[in-house]
């Protein structure tokens, strides 16, 4: 599944193309998606310019004038710029073609995304109203996540994915990130200290930003806006990597499972 830096990298991709430009028309090949594409896009998006492309956790926000468009890419989906010449391949459900000359062209196999048109404050949309803060805002601090642990017995790698705490930790970036604050995944999470809070707020953010800035990590569906998958795996050190060495201290690492997710960690490092 796509997580957060494959979707800003995806958004950081396709912004040039769409922003400050009017959309000429709509073409839905595939209407059921996991919620029906709302038959409202296609009166009323064409004719108006998109004024901001932003990411709010997972989801992408084409703002203008008289709503909000709202993407998902799922499981396994992928926007791509492409011109008006190229032929739609098999689950190439929508394409946005912009009077540029550009098309958005929205892919998604398993069709578990959305293309959704939302009209009013889009803040409190049922999809993104209950969502905790961004991980690399300032409203993410030590200070934050220290308080919304209070007393809870949960695992700290299950409470830093809850979407509800804060948003766009996956399941890859935890492990990262624990790895690197040396705190192990299944200690409760309000066992944590605020010190040791601090550091793992650090290496979130971290680890988030290394991601985006080579272009997310390569999953086997994912492409980018330029239709390129990023090169993050590369430097993994512990996800996917269950019974070699840990690269600080040289001892096998430990793969359980935390919430049905594979979870990779070092004894001996990590507390």
């Amino acid at each position: 599944m796509p997580e957060l830096p494959e979707v800003e990298t995806t958004r950081r991709g396709i912004a040039p193309f769409v922003e400050g430009s009017v959309v000429k028309s709509i073409a839905i090949r595939q209407r059921s998606l996991r919620w029906p594409i709302p038959t409202s896009l296609q009166t009323e998006l064409p004719g108006t310019r998109i004024d901001q492309l932003q990411r709010r956790a997972k989801y992408l926000l084409a703002s203008t004038e008289k709503g909000t468009l709202l993407l998902h890419l799922g499981m396994s989906g992928s926007l791509r710029i492409v011109t008006a010449q190229e032929a739609p391949r098999k689950h190439d459900h929508v394409d946005i073609a912009m009077e540029n000359g550009h098309v958005l062209r929205f892919h998604d196999p398993r069709r578990f995304g959305c293309v959704l048109w939302l009209k009013g404050n889009v803040d409190q949309h049922p999809l993104l109203a209950d969502l905790g803060p961004e991980p690399l805002s300032e409203d993410f601090n030590a200070r934050y996540l220290h308080a919304a642990a209070g007393k809870r017995k949960v695992a700290v790698k299950s409470f830093i994915m809850d979407g509800h705490v804060v948003v766009g930790v996956g399941n890859i970036y935890a492990n990262e990130a624990l790895y690197a604050a040396g705190i192990s995944p299944v200690k409760p999470a309000g066992s944590i200290s605020r010190a040791r809070y601090e550091k793992l707020v650090a290496e979130i953010k971290a680890v988030l930003a290394r991601a985006i800035a080579v272009g997310g990590t390569t999953l086997r569906d994912f492409v980018g806006g330029d239709g390129k998958p990023g090169y993050f795996s590369q430097s993994l050190s512990v996800y996917g990597r269950g019974g070699e060495p840990c690269h600080k201290c040289g001892s096998v690492l430990t793969e359980i499972r935390i919430g049905q997710r594979s979870t990779v960690y070092c004894r001996g490092c990590q507390k």
